[in-house]
C-alpha cells in the first residue's frame, strides 16, 4: 500500500492529538495507493478502547463516491495502547469489504487487509506500507 509522507504525518498528527481515544477515519484512493485521509469522528461509546467511524462520514464518502468522487480505499484508526496491530475487537467489528485498515500506535502506522471467511472476518493479513515523498 502507497501513502505519501504528507499522509503519513497527518495521520500520526491525528492519533497524538486524540491523546488517550482512539482516532479514525477514511482511507481514499484506488488499487493499493491513498489519494487522501479523512478524519471522522469516532462515536463509539468508549472511544479510549474502541472506534467507531462517524456513520455521517460513511455517507457522506458514499455519496461523494456516486458522484465521482475518489473511492473509499479503507480505513483508519489509532491505538492509544501502543500496539500498532488489530485487536480481537477489530477482528470481531470488521467489515467482510476487503478494504485496507492503517493502524497508527506509538508513532507507527502499519497496514492490514481482512481474511475473509463467508460473511465474517477471520483476522488481518500484514501489508507492506510504502511511504512517498
Amino acid at each position: 500500500m502507497h501513502l505519501s509522507s504528507s499522509d503519513w504525518r497527518q495521520l500520526l498528527d491525528w492519533a497524538e492529538s486524540a491523546g488517550d481515544h482512539e482516532c479514525c477515519g477514511l482511507l481514499r484512493g484506488e488499487g493499493d495507493r491513498v489519494a487522501a485521509v479523512q478524519l471522522a469522528q469516532n462515536v463509539a461509546a468508549d472511544p479510549a478502547r474502541h472506534f467507531e467511524i462517524d456513520p455521517a462520514a460513511l455517507f457522506s464518502a458514499g455519496k461523494d463516491v456516486r458522484s465521482g468522487g475518489i473511492p473509499v480505499l479503507g480505513y483508519f484508526h489509532s491505538h492509544p495502547n501502543g500496539v500498532a496491530a488489530p485487536s480481537a475487537t477489530d477482528v470481531a467489528q470488521a467489515a467482510p469489504d476487503g478494504r485496507f485498515w492503517l493502524i497508527i500506535a506509538a508513532g507507527a502506522i502499519t497496514a492490514w487487509q481482512p481474511v475473509v471467511a463467508g460473511t465474517q472476518v477471520s483476522g488481518f493479513t500484514p501489508v507492506a506500507l510504502i511511504v512517498e515523498g
